[in-house]
């Protein structure tokens, strides 16, 4: 029977998400791409284990992760009715929907009927009363903003969330969302955006001002890139990777010998800090405090530690940073 690290607070570092009193770990584990049946079930156990003893309390989740949708859910109550059964109240998880999930009008999207449908959904997936933090997956053009807003107000009303959030809006639908739950009472805890030393949109666009702005929280996907940033194509496409299979997210054309020329460069500075490739991309999103937390997904209990070893330094000099945008943004 499992039982939890006795020291599984002593060297995470965790950050006030926004103006909320909720705290996050620095990383947290995302359960997109290896938490479903095509997946040995001890190794997603031993990760999630692996996982809560270093300190990372934050499951983040979405209706349609697996493969197939719903998998990585299912696969998370799993460890929470047995492991993790006795630490849910050290636990954040969260869970989002927006993008399709089953057939039909109703089965994506922003509408009330989908998103309250979705949430009970996970709700009984997972084997909880509630979620921590419910998301709205993604903007939803037909569907007023007010709608969306309201059925995330909801969730909160009916105690089926604690908190809410979006993921993938823009600086100024962040913005609006923030106006319509404030003035409903329930805060917009957190913004869940795209962002690594390849992504710089949220700077770009203005997103991380806004969030500064409103005081919201920020749970970065994709810190490395797709797996662009975790050292694997530093000789280009290898077999097994996700460049080289038929997945939508990593097209093999995209690795290009300018691409891993950078990519080579970038290790060159990582090593100079005594980390990996993979440790310096997640230490860049957390430097200086911006981002609230950084999520990470992981194949196996070595590669999550890697990750965490990006937390042993997080700070930069002036020059380090000049020389990572010169590779970066020539």
């Amino acid at each position: 029977m499992y039982t939890a690290s006795p020291d599984r607070y002593a060297e995470m570092p965790y950050r006030r998400t926004g103006r909320s009193g909720l705290a996050l770990p620095a990383l947290s584990l995302g359960l997109w791409h290896n938490f479903g049946p095509d997946r040995p079930v001890e190794t997603q156990r031993a990760i999630l284990r692996r996982a809560f003893d270093l300190g990372v309390t934050h499951f983040d989740l979405a209706n349609n992760y697996g493969p197939p949708p719903g998998a990585a859910e299912s696969a998370l109550g799993a460890a929470l009715a047995t492991d993790l059964a006795p630490y849910r109240d050290e636990l954040v998880v969260s869970t989002k929907a927006g993008y399709l999930m089953w057939p039909g009008p109703y089965g994506e999207g922003g509408s009330r009927k989908y998103l309250l449908a979705s949430l009970d959904q996970s709700l009984k997936r997972m084997g909880l009363e509630y979620v921590d933090i419910f998301y709205s997956h993604r903007p939803d053009p037909d569907t007023p903003l007010e709608e969306t807003m309201g059925a995330l107000h909801t969730a909160v009303r009916q105690g089926k969330a604690l908190y809410v959030g979006v993921s993938n809006y823009s600086a100024e639908q962040t913005r609006e969302a923030a106006r319509i739950l404030g003035e409903l009472g329930t805060p917009l805890l957190v913004h869940q955006p795209r962002y690594s030393m390849l992504d710089r949109r949220p700077e770009d666009e203005g997103l991380l001002d806004a969030l500064d702005e409103l005081r919201v929280g920020s749970v970065v996907y994709s810190p490395l890139e797709q797996g662009l940033l975790a050292g694997r194509y530093l000789e280009g496409v290898p077999e097994g990777s996700r460049a080289a299979s038929d997945s939508p997210f990593l097209r093999p054309e995209a690795v290009t010998e300018d691409l891993v020329g950078r990519l080579r460069a970038l290790r060159d500075i990582a090593a100079s800090r005594g980390q990996s490739l993979a440790q310096l991309a997640l230490a860049w999103v957390l430097r200086g405090g911006r981002v609230t937390s950084a999520l990470v997904g992981a194949s196996s209990v070595r590669q999550l530690e890697d990750s965490v070893g990006a937390l042993r330094n997080l700070d930069f000099d002036e020059e380090e940073l000049k020389r990572i945008d010169a590779i970066v943004r020539p």
